[in-house]
């Protein structure tokens, strides 16, 4: 058995976060900015999808909360469970390179809910979504790709812990505390992969799941519940459990906390998909640009890396056939085929007489893939296209970041247009999208959080 340390993980992060949050410096500032922007925008975007709307109706236990786009208001867990579907559920989030994970989907619903129902300000909210998505994003760098190789969603697992060391961080718990929070949450972490299979619902509900169980277990330890203290380095911790890995390196985890803000550089979307089909639509929309004719295409060969094979590539013959809309959102073959035959990838383009467009599918089937044992994944996301004609021309377009990302950041003015666009596909009109944008605005301000304009 594994002696405990006289100081653990979870310790040394607490006392790190407590020393850094009286000072959270301008990148992570605007940040939160950014993500509630983001956020918010895809919670009116989603607000009548069936799947949302499903979600609503199992859950809708009346309270002190808001459920963005909707009158009703609901308890602090419905509260987080549904606004954390509506984020993630047209996979439109915000992403880590380096994860990938979504910590937007997880860490702002739950700080939303907490803030309605302990009234708590703006600075409160700021300070917890800093801390929960930076530990969500320092969580990546201790087993990379084993998580999702072992069967786990990351933003799943990861997004439980993040989400009460956010809430706990919000809610001002002590040091001791803070780390029963994150030991409770935990036993609370769940969300398996297995809707690949079939495009079925359950990923679209993981972010809300964590949010409410991270919320849970922050309240649980302020109310004097212990949790392991050895949550991430103990015999049986959390990475024994999800990533079937003993003996962890956590100095990336741990060092430079609360001075070093890996979460800064969080990713935001352009298209509506699976993060590491990005960098390949983008090829797709350059070689359009550059003449390529979809009617004379032969075959087409992509090189790309072998830890995304399971959840995008393979099997390749389903991948190339999706069958709905949400499967098509994680099929690298259609998001290539969409761009050339429509010309983008956004939320109209996973529509589902969209995906069964015989053009597309035409296209989809000529696609193949080629392992490059290189490729920088997860730390960095690219795409590559090699199409070969019917004369036996060639086009050929790589790219190496992903646009959004560190390498090519999306503007605050670009998340606005994102914005409003987003709600107005939700069925909000321009005028109602301005309102809600200047309150967004102005929250980290807020004495007390108002959510009334976000609220219909």
């Amino acid at each position: 058995m594994k002696s405990i340390p006289a100081v653990t993980v979870s310790e040394e992060l607490a006392s790190s976060f407590a020393r850094s949050i009286s000072s959270i410096p301008t990148s992570m500032q605007t940040l939160c900015d950014s993500l509630l922007i983001d956020t918010v925008g895809l919670c009116i975007a989603a607000r009548h999808q069936d799947y949302l709307m499903a979600t609503y109706r199992a859950s809708a236990e009346d309270g002190n909360c808001t459920i963005m786009g909707h009158s009703h208001k609901v308890n602090v867990a419905s509260a987080c469970l549904v606004n954390g579907t509506a984020i993630h559920g047209e996979d439109f989030d915000d992403t880590f390179e380096g994860g990938p994970i979504h910590a937007g989907a997880v860490i702002v619903p739950a700080l939303l809910a907490a803030a309605e129902q302990h009234q708590l300000s703006g600075a409160d909210v700021l300070a917890g979504i800093s801390v929960g998505s930076e530990l969500m994003c320092r969580m990546c760098t201790v087993a990379p790709k084993k998580v999702h190789l072992a069967g786990f969603h990351p933003t799943a697992v990861f997004g439980a812990i993040a989400a009460a060391a956010g809430v706990a961080t919000a809610l001002r718990l002590n040091e001791s505390q803070w780390v029963n929070a994150l030991g409770i949450a935990g036993s609370m972490a769940s969300g398996i992969i297995e809707y690949l299979a079939e495009g079925t619902w359950t990923k679209r509900m993981h972010p809300g799941w964590a949010a409410q169980s991270g919320y849970r277990a922050a309240r649980m330890a302020q109310e004097g519940f212990t949790g392991p203290r050895t949550l991430f380095e103990g015999e049986h911790g959390f990475f024994h459990a999800f990533a079937n890995k003993d003996d962890c390196d956590f100095t990336k985890m741990i060092t430079g906390v609360g001075q070093d803000w890996m979460s800064a550089e969080m990713a935001f979307k352009p298209f509506a998909c699976g993060t590491m089909a990005h960098p390949y639509i983008d090829c797709a929309l350059h070689l359009i640009k550059a003449g390529l004719d979809i009617t004379k295409i032969e075959r087409i060969e992509c090189e790309t890396a072998e830890g995304i094979l399971h959840r995008l590539w393979e099997p390749l013959h389903q991948k190339q056939n999706p069958p709905n809309g949400y499967a098509a959102k994680f099929s690298i073959p259609f998001a290539i085929a969409v761009a050339m035959v429509r010309g983008d990838a956004g939320l109209n383009d996973y529509q589902e007489q969209i995906v069964h467009d015989p053009k597309i599918r035409a296209i989809t089937n000529k696609i193949q893939y080629i392992v490059d044992p290189n490729n920088p994944y997860p730390n960095q996301f690219t795409g590559h296209i090699r199409v070969i004609l019917q004369d036996g021309q060639v086009f050929e377009h790589r790219q190496g970041f992903f646009r959004g990302g560190r390498d090519a950041p999306m503007s605050i003015e670009a998340l606005e247009q994102k914005y409003i666009a987003n709600c107005i596909y939700g069925g909000w009109d321009q005028a109602q999208a301005e309102k809600s944008l200047k309150s967004l605005r102005q929250l980290r301000s807020m004495p007390k959080v108002d959510l009334e304009l976000l609220r219909v």
